[in-house]
């Protein structure tokens, strides 16, 4: 009985969240140390999933990194812009009229307007230079208005209660053979920015704040309008705090290192971030790692764009994407969660809407916790492997809600015995709280699907050309509960040689949007009252409750409608659809 209560208020929640927006809140999630993928429940012979461990990636900060107090202006050089001229009091700096060339190590305070100028750094000390920006305005019209030609490292300190803004032009004037400082703020060596001021970055030529070698930001107000790339940081971009904003044509955040494998990654501990882009709102060349923050996306104009004709990804990797917490609101145009090879959720909460994929994998996709709420997309979650360990997931998808395949586009019919692809594509569900509402297949799988435990609760489509279920090897249920409508045509169950007993049945006619269905036994005992939100004919059902020999009463809006009596692992009922628990297909509309 209390399994029944489980899952009738589990659908009535998880839908009615479906249906309305939650404001993004900052909130905590557990981390693992490492993720083991169960392969149990897989048929015999049917591929298996490789244990996949988590390796966080280790980002080491310097006291001079994260803090300002410790920075005393009494010993700092004093420089002082003036319009068209710079005053300096203190050693390690020449002036030049406009511009001024910082020659050693040490810390410099920066105050005042600089018209048309350029504060550059160029010094082959091995210790660190500090900027501490006072409230400056600093503009240029043929280069960098900040510029780090050599250093060890700069840190960029954003003085406490100051304003400071940065500005160059349309175009800028390089040496002959050289296109480099294409940004406003560009460092050749390690950049840190810090600080509790603001920043105001206006990047009219390329690219807004980039450094060649690693980037850091553990603090300030940061706000980039770039007409190219907003903030990169070429070996990495690390963020620990701060609050930045981003309005780029290119590229909202990006780490872009292709020659050394282990470099090319971004880290986002913390902070608050809203990024708004034409291309990619955060793209890592390899890995990209995300513990905490708040992150607000928009890209490519959103999910309302149709077959954006760039990249328009949310989070985008070219190795791998692991997340373990924060809170993310993506309205993207391309796919809104995207690795080239393997992504990683153990925590966080999501709000997506997307005009394609909402998290999307090409080998491997492992969800173990999190709260995912996809209120748009093509295809909620595709992998050609994918493992659902726990979590809340809500998807709405125009096509396939969860879709094991290589992304090809291609449904599961094909060139395999019987006239379909056999396919090595699987999807494991270990347990965790699920619910599809999908125009095409609510799950689909080029190969093996299976379930040990959690709550699955699928709203399917209603062309007959497409299944709530779709799989074309097997299906073993060996757990968890399962409740699967839609139409008839295509319809599927678990496999008959499931651990699990499961109930198929066809309605004689199409039960409209809002009927309530409810499955009694003998005993008086309901095990289920589900209300789907479509037009649907066919109903599966699987529950641990579910024993040999029981006798399952039917009720459609208090009706009886059939008697059922379990007589193996699958049970069918009602009028024949396209072939209990045989490979299913259809056609899927076009990909974006």
């Amino acid at each position: 009985m209390k399994k029944y209560i489980l899952i009738t208020l589990l659908s009535v929640f998880l839908l009615a969240l479906s249906a309305c927006g939650k404001e993004v809140t900052a909130s905590s999630a557990a981390v693992s140390d490492s993720l083991t993928v169960s392969s149990a429940g897989l048929a015999a012979g049917s591929q298996t999933t490789t244990p996949v461990v988590v390796t966080p990636i280790a980002v080491t900060y310097d006291q001079e990194d994260l803090v300002e107090t410790d920075l005393d202006s009494a010993e700092a050089t004093i420089i002082l812009l003036q319009g068209d001229v710079v005053s300096v009091d203190g050693g390690g700096a020449v002036a030049d009229n406009s511009i001024v060339t910082i020659q050693s190590a040490g810390t410099y305070e920066i105050s005042g307007k600089l018209n048309d100028g350029q504060i550059i750094v160029d010094t082959t000390d091995p210790e660190s230079v500090t900027l501490m920006l006072s409230g400056v305005d600093i503009s240029s019209s043929s280069s960098s208005p900040i510029y780090v030609s050599n250093a060890e490292k700069v840190i960029l300190t954003l003085s406490a209660y100051t304003q400071n803004t940065v500005t160059d032009e349309g175009s800028y004037i390089f040496a002959t053979g050289e296109d480099e400082p294409d940004a406003a703020i560009f460092s050749h060596d390690d950049l840190t920015i810090n600080g509790s001021g603001s920043l105001t970055v206006n990047a009219n030529f390329n690219n807004g704040i980039v450094s060649k070698d690693d980037l850091k930001i553990t603090g300030g107000n940061i706000t980039v309008y770039a007409v190219n790339d907003g903030i990169k940081g070429r070996d990495s971009l690390n963020i620990k705090d701060g609050v930045i904003i981003v309005d780029a044509g290119g590229d909202g955040l990006q780490a872009n290192n292709d020659e050394d494998p282990e470099q090319g990654y971004i880290v986002i501990e913390g902070g608050s971030l809203d990024i708004t882009t034409g291309l990619d709102g955060i793209q890592a060349e390899t890995m990209l790692s995300i513990s905490g923050g708040e992150i607000a996306l928009v890209t490519g104009g959103g999910s309302t764009v149709y077959a954006p004709a760039d990249s328009a990804k949310g989070l985008k990797a070219g190795v791998d994407i692991t997340i373990s917490g924060g809170v993310f609101g993506i309205d993207s145009a391309a796919d809104a969660i995207h690795s080239n090879d393997t992504i990683t959720i153990l925590g966080g909460e999501y709000q997506i809407a997307t005009g394609d994929d909402a998290i999307h994998a090409d080998t491997q996709l492992t969800i173990s916790g999190g709260d995912m709420d996809i209120a748009k997309s093509y295809e909620g979650i595709e992998s050609q492997s994918i493992v659902i360990d726990d979590g809340t997931i809500r998807v709405v998808a125009s096509d396939d809600g969860i879709n094991g395949s290589d992304g090809g586009g291609g449904s599961a019919m094909g060139q395999g015995p019987g006239g379909f692809e056999t396919g090595d594509s699987s999807i494991t569900i270990n347990g965790g709280y699920i619910t599809l509402d999908t125009g095409g297949d609510g799950i689909d799988v080029n190969g093996v699907l299976s379930m040990t435990g959690g709550v699955l609760l699928v709203h399917g489509p209603v062309t007959d050309r497409e299944g709530a279920l779709d799989y074309n090897v097997n299906f073993q249920m060996s757990g968890g509960y399962l409740v699967a409508v839609g139409s008839a045509g295509m319809a599927q169950a678990p496999s008959s040689d499931s651990s699990q007993y499961a109930v198929m049945y066809n309605f004689a006619s199409v039960q409209q949007a809002g009927t309530l269905i409810q499955l009694v036994n003998a005993d008086g005992d309901e095990l289920l009252t589900f209300a789907p939100t479509k037009d649907f004919q066919s109903l599966v059902f699987s529950s641990p409750d579910l024993q040999n020999g029981d006798t399952l009463v039917i009720y459609t809006d208090g009706n009886q409608t059939a008697s059922l009596t379990l007589d193996g692992t699958l049970t069918t009922g009602g009028v024949v659809g396209g072939g209990f628990g045989a490979p299913g297909g259809g056609v899927r509309p076009p990909r974006p």
